[in-house]
């Protein structure tokens, strides 16, 4: 953790963000933009090029308790709802030799549904007023400075400046992190291999036929099967596997067709539409190993600085909630901010009492979820927990 302060004179050369946010991911997008419909400016700065320098990823079911409260308080619920996937709640669970074991179809009414994620972060960049975000801004390194609270943010490019609030909302790999921090992500014995099957390919229509309209689940010995329907027809695959954390180095994935067999090698036996996930998949084949910090990371206060999202609490996929969480993170600390004007010590401290056991909380769930679903009895164990959420919801 990084306590050393830095005497920073006051020039032009050095230009001051009195709130920055570090990250343009969903979670930073949100703070941004309850704080700018409470009045509030911030500068927020990604590293990427452009709002369009990446993909964004697949999609995401949004919770009611979280990502959505987050939306109202953006004043964007009713935009979001108009990005809405019909038929993304639709969930089923397969055997591995292709028996569908459970099957619930998506009534329309559910608290949880799907929509694409580079919808969902087009709708929140296009809510903030020109300029809020600094694109081409890689953080490599920020310090205290000699006046309490403020920090110094250098920048790739060799720029720096200062800021009074500065918030970690930049991923796994956190640059703002080690000054609260020294935890770091962990692997979880977990790997995924990402795989498309894509419309106008041989195999699209059966393999989407097999796995739905949303989400199907396959859970064998130490492996599975993850599936979404994404918006534009594709069938998403995440490949989930035990093993060390040096499997995916160990394949050459420039070699798609190599690739495809060692990952197929894990699933021997398997029902051959199942397989096809993989054996048919469009190329490229992508590895993903998972990473996630210890549960129950926190912090002693340090005046002036503060995370979000996967910065303050990266889990496995687990539970769900990453994204959720990271939105309702950005939306509760704008909250806080302007409950307290004048005095970001007391709304730093409040976010903060908050989302520890929140975070925690749901960490444990996603830790033991990883658990279950690579352990023993899998299948039974995943029915007996939707069968859970169930009861709950009755």
């Amino acid at each position: 953790m990084n306590t050393t302060t830095t005497t920073v004179p006051t020039t032009p050369d050095i230009p001051h963000h009195p709130v920055a946010v570090i990250g343009a991911g969903l979670g930073g997008l949100v703070l941004a933009r309850v704080l700018h419909v409470n009045g509030i400016a911030c500068t927020v700065l990604d590293l990427d090029a452009s709002a369009d320098a990446r993909a964004q990823g697949g999609m995401l079911d949004l919770h009611e308790e979280t990502a959505q409260e987050a939306l109202r308080a953006a004043g964007l619920h009713d935009d979001f709802r108009a990005l809405v996937l019909g038929g993304g709640e639709e969930t089923r669970v397969i055997a591995p030799d292709g028996t569908l074991v459970k099957h619930e179809p998506d009534t329309g009414d559910g608290g949880r549904p799907e929509v694409n994620r580079a919808d969902l972060r087009r709708l929140l960049l296009n809510s903030l007023p020109d300029g809020t975000i600094r694109w081409g801004s890689k953080v490599t390194g920020a310090e205290p400075t000699a006046v309490p609270g403020r920090h110094l943010v250098t920048l790739a490019d060799g720029g720096r400046f200062t800021t009074d609030l500065l918030i970690g909302a930049d991923g796994a790999w956190s640059r703002i992190r080690p000054l609260l921090t020294d935890a770091r992500p962990a692997y979880t014995g977990i790997s995924f291999v990402e795989a498309d099957v894509l419309p106008g390919n041989a195999r699209h229509a059966e393999v989407a036929a097999f796995t739905g309209g949303g989400s199907a689940f396959v859970l064998g010995d130490e492996r599975a099967l993850l599936t979404h329907r994404e918006g534009d027809g594709r069938v998403h695959t995440y490949v989930a596997v035990k093993a060390p954390e040096d499997w995916l180095d160990s394949l050459d994935f420039t070699d798609t067709e190599a690739a495809r067999a060692a990952v197929l090698a894990h699933f021997e036996g398997w029902d051959d539409r199942l397989r096809a996930l993989v054996a048919a998949a469009d190329a490229p084949l992508v590895p993903r190993p998972i990473h996630a910090l210890p549960v129950g990371t926190s912090w002693e206060r340090v005046p002036g600085v503060t995370l979000l999202g996967d910065a303050a609490h990266l889990m496995s996929p687990f539970a769900g909630e990453g994204a959720n969480l990271a939105m309702f993170d950005g939306a509760e600390l704008a909250r806080a901010i302007i409950e307290h004007p004048g005095d970001a010590e007391a709304a730093l401290t409040a976010y903060e009492k908050e989302l520890f056991p929140r975070s925690e909380a749901t960490a444990a769930d996603s830790a033991g979820n990883l658990t279950m679903m690579f352990g023993p009895d899998a299948q039974r164990k995943l029915l007996d927990m939707f069968a859970g959420y169930g009861a709950e919801q009755a």
